[in-house]
C-alpha cells in the first residue's frame, strides 16, 4: 500500500477487529490500545463507531469490548458462499454413505442459521433442513455446536433476553440462562443434540467446523428418525461421524480442531 492510498482511521479500526478476533473473549480498551500502540482517546471514539455499527459490543459491566453480531455475520459470510459447499458436499456425501443418515451443514446467521448443503441418504424421508433455510439457532443441533463454540459474551450479545428466543414446538431453551446451562452441556460432550425441537420424531447431533481462529464456521449435523417403528440407531456412533467429518473439514480450510 502506497503512502497516498493510506486511510489511518480505516487501518486502525480494521486493526482494532482483528485484533478482538484473535482473542477468545473481550478485551478492556485500555488493554487493546496498549497491544496495538494506539492513543487511548482514538482508541475509544472507534470502538464507538465499531458499537454503532454492530461490528463491537461493549459490556458496561465488564468495561470491555468484544465482537458484535454484524462481524459474525460478516465472517460467516464466505462460510455459505459456493466454495465452502463445494468443499463440504463430498465430506457429506462419504459420511452419509458410512452411516446411512442424512446429513448437514449450517452457518450461523445472526440468531439463525442458514443451511447450506443437505445430503440426503437413500430411503430416508425429506426434511425441513434443506439448502436456503433459516431456523432458531439455539433449537438445532448444528446451531448449538456452534453457540458452544462462541465466547460466552457473543451468546450473552446474541441472546440478551426472552424476546430473543423463538421456538417451534414449546420445546427448547426460552431464556438466557436455559441457553446457557445447555450450552454447558454441549461443551463437556463435545457435540450438540436435539430431540423433536425441530420436527417431531427426528433427532440430531452435531460438530462445530472452525475456523483458523477457533471460531464456528459452520455446524455439521445428522438427523436420523425416532419413535416406535423405526430403526434404532446408536447417537454416540452418530456423534464420532460427525466429530470425524467436522475434524477434516477444519483441517480443510486451515482451521483448527477438536480433539479426537
Amino acid at each position: 500500500m502506497t503512502g497516498a492510498s493510506r486511510v489511518p482511521a480505516a487501518e486502525q479500526t480494521l486493526r482494532i477487529l482483528t485484533h478482538l478476533a484473535r482473542h477468545a473473549g473481550p478485551l478492556p480498551a485500555a488493554r487493546i490500545a496498549a497491544d496495538l500502540g494506539l492513543p487511548r482517546s482514538t482508541t475509544y471514539h472507534l470502538l464507538t463507531v465499531l458499537v454503532d455499527a454492530g461490528f463491537a459490543v461493549h459490556l458496561p459491566e465488564e468495561r470491555r469490548y468484544g465482537l458484535g453480531v454484524t462481524a459474525f455475520e460478516v465472517g460467516s459470510a464466505y462460510t455459505h458462499q459456493d466454495a465452502l459447499a463445494r468443499l463440504a458436499r463430498p465430506l457429506l456425501a462419504r459420511l452419509v454413505d458410512s452411516i446411512g443418515q442424512s446429513a448437514h451443514l449450517a452457518v450461523l446467521h445472526g440468531r439463525e442459521v442458514l443451511y447450506v448443503v443437505e445430503e440426503r441418504a437413500k430411503g430416508r424421508p425429506s426434511l425441513v433442513t434443506d439448502v436456503g433455510v433459516r431456523l432458531p439457532a439455539q433449537l438445532t443441533a448444528s446451531g448449538r455446536a456452534m453457540l458452544a463454540a462462541l465466547p460466552a459474551a457473543q451468546v450473552r450479545a446474541l441472546f440478551p433476553d426472552r424476546e430473543a428466543f423463538v421456538l417451534r414446538h414449546a420445546a427448547g431453551p426460552d431464556s438466557p440462562s436455559a441457553l446457557r446451562r445447555l450450552l454447558v452441556d454441549v461443551r463437556a460432550r463435545g457435540h450438540a443434540t436435539e430431540d423433536g425441537e425441530i420436527t417431531p420424531g427426528f433427532a440430531s447431533v452435531a460438530t462445530a467446523v472452525l475456523d483458523h481462529a477457533g471460531h464456528p464456521a459452520a455446524g455439521l449435523a445428522i438427523t436420523y428418525a425416532t419413535g416406535d417403528g423405526v430403526d434404532r440407531v446408536d447417537p454416540a456412533r452418530l456423534a464420532e461421524a460427525t466429530a470425524r467429518t467436522a475434524r477434516e473439514m477444519s483441517r480443510r480450510i486451515g482451521g483448527r480442531t477438536l480433539p479426537g
